[in-house]
């Protein structure tokens, strides 16, 4: 099932670097002093253009749906490009149904109303780093739009470019992330390396 990590598959790489997005100045010193009290280092944007210089390196995004220069949701869709691709947490309630699917399908973990506790924060950043998010949406929209077979090869490449750029290359540390020998994730560096997109890239 892709709702529950292999018992065999490690952590992945451990949490450092937390984005905080939120243009309210008091919201966004409050967050990071909480994020700061769990001995994680921060970085702060206040609007769109901001955060997407700043998605490199952080493995963990606090992320406004409303921001002044534009919507929450598509950063949140570009952050699901990068290679490592953090995790995103939702820090505003305010999500109208269409952008709670589109944030859904960009891979957010969950929503954190504000005001939040220590505790809250806490408790939501280790269900992020435990458990993956839901992919039904993602899944569902696919749906006479995509061949089953494409879909499915698409997303080895992915996990493919991910595991790598989690491990920075190391193909025994990637082969443990994805749950398959070193010989699976060569073939599949071969396989990319044959489609066009040239060897994957951690940025």
């Amino acid at each position: 099932m892709l709702t529950k990590a292999m018992p065999s598959t490690p952590a992945i790489a451990p949490l450092r670097r937390v984005l905080i997005v939120d243009d309210d100045d008091l919201v966004a010193d409050t967050v990071s002093a909480m994020v700061r009290a769990l001995s994680l280092e921060v970085l702060v944007a206040r609007t769109v253009e901001e955060a997407q210089s700043k998605l490199t390196d952080v493995q963990l995004v606090l992320l406004d749906v409303r921001l002044p220069d534009g919507s929450g949701v598509a950063l949140a869709e570009h952050a699901a490009t990068v290679r490592p691709a953090p995790a995103i947490i939702a820090i505003s309630g305010l999500a109208s149904p269409e952008e709670a699917f589109r944030l859904a399908r960009a891979g957010v973990h969950s929503y954190l109303p504000k005001p939040f506790t220590l505790a809250e924060l806490s408790a939501a950043i280790d269900q992020s780093r435990r458990e993956p998010p839901p992919i039904e949406p993602f899944a569902a929209s696919l749906v006479g739009r995509a061949d089953i077979r494409g879909v499915q090869e698409e997303l080895r490449r992915v996990m493919c470019r991910q595991a790598l750029a989690l491990s920075s290359f190391n193909i025994t540390q990637a082969a443990r992330l994805l749950g398959i020998s070193r010989q699976a994730v060569q073939q599949m560096m071969r396989e990319l390396g044959k489609d066009g997109r040239g060897e994957p890239s951690s940025s």
